[in-house]
């Protein structure tokens, strides 16, 4: 790694605990200064009422909690789903992400049917997210695509084909190796894709596709960290550990579990400086 730089770690605080005290407290212990803000009070960011963004934004200051990315939930819909909303939605989410001070915005490609082939929705997809780019690039935000299993760019070429056709100055995209081993990819067959500017740390089995702490299954996890610090990778990793239950929010493991997955990563990390 150059000697000027430092990797920054955050995380989805909300799979530790509801409550955003609760979040920031764990957070502050770990040493940890930003969040990957996705939920409060089980209730998605873009859920919350003016009164709860406020009462976050007022915990995460009064902590010194920053936010690494709004982890929103567009693109998130099936592709034949209304549109007109989600468009709504995605201007909410320059809305909230100005008011928390970031300007990076977690992103999807939409949920296909089932047995479908992807390459017939291509073109909705791409005019679909063209729409949603432009809103972002007006309000001089970027959407952060996660190549999460069963939407459009779930698969490197995929992905790799979006990063290609939108707008390099609002679209970027987030590595997942979980979510890779889940579509039966090599994660490293994955490396490097176009625009990656930001890892999620969780790892996964190939073979039962559970997900298991960084170094503990088939996400080649350290092997992306030699790639990276080879390559001058100068951005986040965000801990998602997945442990719990999953639901709509993620995986509700608890503080304990959560920093079993911070430590696990911590320690591929080696002697690598982080903050």
């Amino acid at each position: 790694m150059e000697d000027n730089l430092m990797w920054r770690l955050t995380g989805f605080a909300d799979e530790a605990a509801p409550e955003p005290a609760d979040q920031i407290a764990l957070l502050q212990r770990l040493g940890l200064s930003h969040v990957e803000l996705r939920s409060a009070w089980f209730t998605k960011v873009l859920d919350l009422d003016s009164t709860q963004l406020a009462n976050l934004q007022a915990q995460f200051q009064d902590g010194g909690i920053s936010l690494s990315m709004l982890g929103t939930d567009l693109g998130k819909i099936p592709i034949q789903a209304d549109f007109g909303p989600h468009l709504d939605r995605t201007k909410r989410a320059m809305e909230v992400a100005d008011q928390f001070g970031t300007d990076r915005i977690r992103t999807f490609s939409f949920f296909l049917p089932p047995g479908e082939d992807p390459a017939q929705f291509r073109h909705q997809v791409l005019d679909r997210l063209s729409a949603m780019v432009e809103i972002a690039g007006d309000a001089n935000k970027t959407l952060m695509h996660e190549n999460e299993k069963e939407i459009y760019g779930d698969v490197p070429s995929r992905v790799t084909e979006l990063a290609e056709a939108l707008d390099p100055r609002h679209f970027e995209l987030i590595f997942d190796p979980a979510n890779y081993v889940q579509c039966g990819v090599s994660p490293m067959d994955a490396y490097p894709l176009a625009r990656t500017t930001y890892i999620h740390i969780k790892d996964a089995r190939a073979d039962d596709h559970s997900v298991v702490p960084a170094g503990e299954g088939d996400g080649q996890i350290p092997q992306l960290l030699e790639a990276l610090d080879r390559d001058g990778y100068d951005g986040f990793f965000s801990i998602e550990p997945h442990l719990g239950d999953f639901d709509a929010f993620g995986g509700l493991c608890g503080p304990e579990l959560w920093e079993k997955a911070f430590r696990s990563f911590v320690e591929l990390l080696g002697d690598r400086p982080w903050a």
